[in-house]
């Protein structure tokens, strides 16, 4: 297990810039893929053997060196929020995939073989509907997502379809760009959906985690002042260093909405950005007085276990708006990354062997993951 920090330098991770053997690329007939067993709230994580898929006329099919972790994918192994994946005659979950093309389809003109890629939590919208037209494209209704409806990125050979996999530069390492196409790339859809400006308050309560920490160098990055809500010394000092202007630790601070009024100018967050499913109950009182308060919706909880509202006056008198916001597009994808390129998102991970696949979502499920969680095919 290998564990980096805000200190660290991540351009020296690996899978980076191209630059391997010729034996790479080499396609056997069969790979090794974390699959489910025993689906519900005991299910676990075995490694196995399994076929490689052939790319069909119009996909890729890449070999991942990385895949992230993400507690979606506990979600759709336990079936709490989507009918489970077995539904779909899925075995392996997944949706943050970084690797390499070694092979394409005979109608792909655009990739070639070494080219870097990614896997996101959708692995192709039809691109033909109003939705995919417009800017709303991840909500297309006759989408497919990654590691529900089909394969996901806990195998380590899986095709995509070549028009809907991302490019990943060369400077950024797979380490940091998996957990980008799915944490990272929502997150910065949520920021500019939220329509903050720059100097404007962006609190993150539970932005001491994985997805919390991108939010955070992303509001940095574009002008916004963060503000984190977590607890404890190590989360304080990390999220400071990524560019938090305010560390609000809920266990030593009785009321975190009156503080949080205190350091937003006497009135309160601009916007309030909630990963952490816990988070939502108390997320309205962040935005204090402030007019025209926005609280996104991002983190999702077991259904039916969380009911955010709000007297309708409240609403009303204080022009705020309550809006969710599922996951980023295409482009989302590309921007973060290109973030990333330029040193502005650092990826903060804890890396496992593919091995110990089974004992980091053990640990994902259990809540007891800093940061993000990556695997690496090839330990």
């Amino acid at each position: 297990m290998t564990t980096n920090g805000a200190d660290k330098d991540t351009s020296k991770a690996p899978y980076g810039a191209r630059g391997f053997p010729e034996s790479y690329f080499d396609v056997p007939a069969e790979c090794f893929a974390g699959v489910v067993k025993d689906e519900g709230p005991d299910f676990k994580i075995e490694i196995e053997k399994v076929p490689v898929p052939e790319p069909a006329p119009d996909e890729v099919l890449l070999r991942l060196n990385v895949t992230g972790l993400c507690y979606s994918d506990v979600h759709f192994c336990i079936g709490d929020i989507l009918p489970r994946i077995s539904t779909f005659g899925v075995r392996s979950p997944g949706h943050e995939g970084a690797g390499v093309v070694v092979k394409v389809g005979s109608n792909v003109k655009n990739w070639k073989i070494g080219d870097r890629g990614g896997v996101k939590p959708l692995l192709d919208t039809c691109g033909n509907c109003e939705l995919c037209w417009g800017d709303k494209e991840v909500y297309c209704r006759n989408s497919i997502h990654t590691g529900l409806r089909c394969t996901g990125t806990y195998q380590q050979y899986i095709v995509s379809p070549a028009r809907y996999t991302t490019r990943i530069p060369d400077e950024v390492d797979d380490y940091t760009a998996a957990p980008i196409m799915c944490s990272a790339s929502t997150m910065h859809h949520s920021l500019v959906e939220s329509g903050l400006k720059p100097g404007n308050w962006a609190v993150f309560p539970g932005g001491g985690g994985g997805v919390g920490l991108q939010g955070v160098q992303l509001a940095k990055a574009f002008g916004f002042r963060p503000i984190v809500i977590d607890t404890g010394s190590e989360r304080r000092d990390l999220c400071l260093s990524l560019g938090a202007e305010a560390f609000i630790d809920f266990k030593e601070v009785p009321d975190t909405g009156a503080e949080v009024v205190k350091i937003a100018d006497g009135q309160g967050a601009h916007a309030v950005f909630v990963t952490a499913p816990k988070a939502y109950e108390t997320a309205i009182s962040l935005t204090g007085t402030r007019i025209g308060a926005r609280v996104m919706c991002i983190g999702l909880p077991a259904r039916g276990s969380v009911v955010l509202g709000e007297d309708p006056n409240h609403l009303i008198f204080r022009n705020l708006t309550l809006t969710g916001t599922l996951i980023g597009s295409m482009h989302d994808t590309d921007q973060a990354l290109q973030f990333a390129k330029r040193g502005l998102l650092k990826g903060i991970w804890t890396a496992y062997p593919l091995q110990k696949m089974p004992e980091a979502v053990a640990k994902l499920k259990r809540g007891e993951v800093a940061g993000r969680c990556v695997v690496d095919f090839n330990l």
